[in-house]
Formats: structure tokens, sequence, C-alpha cells
């Protein structure tokens, strides 16, 4: 299982600080949605000049412009682009053939599908590499969202990545869904100690199952 930690902050500079310290316990670093809406591409680039042998996704979702969106992504730096599941089938298209065109790879936000089991099944079939499966931040606290996660698994063989809310007390309970990722992001980032808690969810998803 891998770890993916995301900054999704409005502080270039305090996250490249945080990103850092907590490198060699993230598996992706996640470039948030809101640090790419504040400094565009520059952040992108920031963190690849600060952690070059890091594997970056860009979390944009993107909807449209799907080839475009994703070079100018990968010609800043990230390894990972997100689009989401709500948009066309050519957008996703384009998408996972732009970047996989430079080896780069595309994961598939569930965030918008009216449908999450029949964008599962179509995934693999559209050039996508992994799929984001996740309540969105406004919502409460609740794991019911993972009332799903039987459709969405059931009708896929791509890695799926699950985004919760996901704290010390959750994480148990997520992992018993056998996710083949988890996005943590301020139960980390916004820590007294984020490489003390880096490190326990990392350590977590790379023990060995019983």
């Amino acid at each position: 299982m891998k770890l993916q930690v995301s900054f999704d902050s409005l502080d270039l500079d305090k996250s490249i600080d945080i990103a850092m310290k907590i490198v060699n316990y993230a598996d992706i670093v996640e470039v948030g949605s809101l640090l790419v809406y504040k400094y565009g591409t520059k952040a992108i680039e920031t963190f690849k000049n600060h952690l070059p042998k890091t594997s970056l996704l860009a979390d944009i979702k993107i909807v449209d412009r799907g080839k475009d969106a994703a070079n100018l992504m990968i010609n800043s730096g990230a390894d990972w682009v997100t689009v989401v599941a709500g948009t066309s089938k050519e957008v996703i298209h384009a998408v996972c053939t732009e970047a996989h065109n430079v080896n780069k790879k595309v994961m598939l936000d569930l965030i918008d599908s009216s449908s999450p089991g029949q964008s599962a099944l179509e995934a693999k079939g559209l050039g996508v590499d992994a799929i984001l499966f996740h309540q969105t931040y406004d919502e409460n606290q609740s794991l019911l969202f993972l009332d799903k996660w039987d459709m969405v698994k059931g009708n896929t063989t791509l890695p799926i990545f699950i985004s919760a809310k996901i704290t010390r007390e959750s994480v148990e309970k997520i992992i018993q869904f056998n996710p083949d990722g988890l996005v943590i992001g301020r139960s980390i980032v916004q820590a007294e100690d984020p490489v003390q808690e880096a490190k326990f969810f990392y350590d977590l998803c790379h023990r060995e199952k019983i």
C-alpha cells in the first residue's frame, strides 16, 4: 500500500518546508489544487526543484482541454495528473494519451461520478493508471461513502487510492478495505510533528500483511 501526502494549503513556502522534511515517508507527494490555483505551474516547478527524485501528483482535476492541461502540468514537473470521472471519455482518453507519451501517469478522480462503478469499469480502457475514491472535503466526517467501495473495487483491476480525512483513529477501519494507497493531507501536514505523523502512516501502509 502506498502513501500519498497531500499539500493543499495556500502557503507554498511552508508546504515546501514540510514536504522536504517528510519526503522519506511519502511514496507520492500531491501538489493540491489550492496551491495550483494560487501559484499556477510555479507550484509544481517549485516542488520538483526541491524534490527532484520524488513522484509528484498535480491534483488539477482536469475537466476540459485534456491534452493541453496534462501537457502543461507534466512540463512543469508532474509525474501524475488527475482527471475527473464526470467529464467526457474523450477528455479522459486525451489526458491519458498525452501522459503516456512521456511515461507519466493519470489518476481518475471519482469525486463527480454519477456512477462510480461504471466509471471504474471504463477506466482501464480509457488508459487510466489508478483511481481516486473519496469524499469531498466539505462533506462531514462520516465514512458512509465507502458503502460504494464494492461496486468500484469489483469493476476494476486498477490500483485504488482512498482519501477520506484519514486520522489515526479512522485509518485502521479504512485499511480493512484493502486499498492500494491512502491519500492523507491535514493529519500529516497540520500535525504538531509532521515527520512523526508521516512516519506513522507510512509504516502502517508498508507493514507486511499477516
